[in-house]
């Protein structure tokens, strides 16, 4: 079981989604039940990843190769690493939290909307294992299609529009990608990302390869200014699509460049590293400040993930250039390490803030702050909740959002104090727009009779939001587990860093 484990943590989602589709539009009952069975049971497969992985090592394993296309020499190939493993238990973890969460709300074609998100999951976790560049390119481009339904079907009154946005968006960036992708198998004649890691090109070259990768992973983060499609997109998606959207989907695009344009571009990466750290802190400090001014709860929450995971990128490309410009490993490595942690860290938070959004629009179908006020009279225990996330958001130590952007911080200080200063600012102003939120929805005296009516969480989304609350506090208090299973992998990457590979 163990040398087929990636393949069965891909595809048990996979069948079981069809499994529950194959129940039929009349049997939501049955097919919620077979849903959560799947979803846990992928879970569970996950842990023998965990406890297995060598974190001492940091080397990929679990290795699994097949022939899939051998006329253009595409195989299954996968395998992890550190970095891997922790994305894959975060979607393990996730996925039967956001099918018990849709347990009530969703209640048209219940197996066909939890089918596409078992399927999505099973594609998510296939991208974090592959090693062959075609795989991870038709695994990647799969998993628009289940996104594209959730959004289109169960989506608010502007969904096509969203969705629209929301695929061209991302197929605009993957077709240069796929063009990249293309040009290197033509120098070697493999899709072995290995063996393109280690393909020799000119600065030239690199260059034009770096800005295919660039839009292709830029538009998946989303970067700004290619960030437009997700508030829309998560405005019109249901509470299920928006907690996997922000949680995993957005992760795959910091994933892309640590597998991607770092090892087989990374002279053209440090020349351009400028580039991505200028947009890193546009979206840091601008898109907060478009966080602040927004009427929408859901599109509040979506601006702040834009501006949070501009730390991901941030720590990603500024690593870069510590390695190469000044040798500081320490400081590469712990910008490359903050990313990680902040990229696992929003996971939990952003899933657990839009999982609150959709406890209170289950009860008052409005997202809009104006319809709410004193939801602590009639909610405490999900005010409780609501509270600790946002205290999250905003970067409170003991809570996992202080941990990563801390120690992004801390690296970029290395580089530059005017970078460091530009990176800490989102602590004021993610405080501002998050309180700020806090305030209008949860404290003071009842707004309306909505408000007054309102039920406490029940036990089901009890049990949601207290999995996201115990995931934000144990990486707060305790990152150790989570670093040290990267930290060998991390390593490695920050020494790729340093290959030369233009003449």
């Amino acid at each position: 079981m163990m040398q087929s484990l990636l393949s069965i943590l891909i595809w048990l989602p996979i069948v079981g989604g069809f499994a529950v589709l194959a129940l039929g539009t009349h049997r939501g009952g049955e097919a919620r039940w077979a849903a959560l069975a799947v979803a846990v049971a992928t879970f569970l497969v996950s842990i023998p990843l965990l406890v297995g992985y060598d974190a001492d090592a940091g080397t990929m394993q679990f290795i699994e190769q097949h022939r899939w296309i051998a006329a253009i020499g595409a195989s299954y190939h996968l395998g992890v690493d550190g970095i891997s493993v922790a994305l894959i238990v975060l979607t393990t973890f996730v996925t039967p939290l956001v099918v018990i969460g849709a347990w009530s709300s969703v209640r048209d074609k219940v197996n066909q909307y939890l089918a596409a998100f078992l399927v999505l999951e099973g594609l998510m976790i296939g991208v974090f294992c592959a090693m062959d560049a075609l795989l991870f390119y038709v695994l990647f481009e799969g998993m628009l299609i289940p996104m594209f339904i959730i959004i289109g079907v169960w989506g608010g009154p502007r969904r096509v529009y969203a969705t629209l946005k929301f695929f061209l968006y991302t197929f605009f960036g993957s077709i240069f990608m796929l063009i990249g992708l293309i040009y290197l198998f033509l120098q070697v004649h493999t899709w072995d990302m290995a063996q393109l890691a280690a393909l020799p090109l000119t600065l030239r070259e690199q260059t034009w390869l770096f800005f295919a990768f660039l839009l292709g992973f830029a538009i998946k983060v989303p970067m700004w200014p290619v960030h437009t499609w997700l508030p829309d997109a998560h405005v019109e998606a249901p509470t299920g699509g928006s907690v996997i959207l922000a949680a995993i989907m957005l992760k795959i695009g910091g994933y892309g460049f640590l597998r991607f344009s770092l090892p087989i571009v990374p002279d053209a990466s440090q020349a351009l590293a400028w580039v991505v750290i200028a947009l890193s802190l546009i979206a840091i400090i601008y898109v907060g400040y478009v966080a602040l001014v927004q009427e929408d709860m859901k599109k509040l929450i979506a601006y702040s993930s834009v501006s949070h995971m501009g730390f991901v990128t941030l720590g990603i490309f500024l690593s870069l250039a510590l390695a190469r410009t000044s040798g500081d490993k320490d400081s590469a490595y712990l910008g490359v390490s903050g990313a990680m942690v902040q990229m696992i860290s929003h996971g939990f938070v952003s899933g657990a803030m839009f999982s609150c959004v959709g406890v209170l629009y289950d009860r008052v179908h409005s997202r809009m702050i104006r319809d709410y006020g004193g939801v602590v009279n009639t909610m405490p225990w999900f005010a409780a909740f609501w509270v600790l996330f946002s205290m999250a958001n905003c970067g409170l130590p003991g809570t996992s959002g202080f941990v990563g952007e801390f120690m992004v911080i801390v690296a970029s200080f290395a580089m530059s104090p005017w970078v460091a200063a530009g990176a800490a600012f989102t602590l004021i102003i993610g405080a501002a727009y998050t309180l700020w939120l806090v305030k209008r929805i949860i404290w003071g005296d009842v707004a309306n009779e909505h408000v007054a009516k309102l039920q406490d969480i029940n036990a089901r989304e009890t049990i949601v939001l207290l999995a996201f609350a115990a995931a934000v506090l144990a990486l707060g208090v305790w990152p150790e587990p989570l670093t040290h299973l990267m930290d060998a992998s991390i390593r490695h990457v920050v020494d790729q860093l340093l290959v030369v590979k233009a003449g």
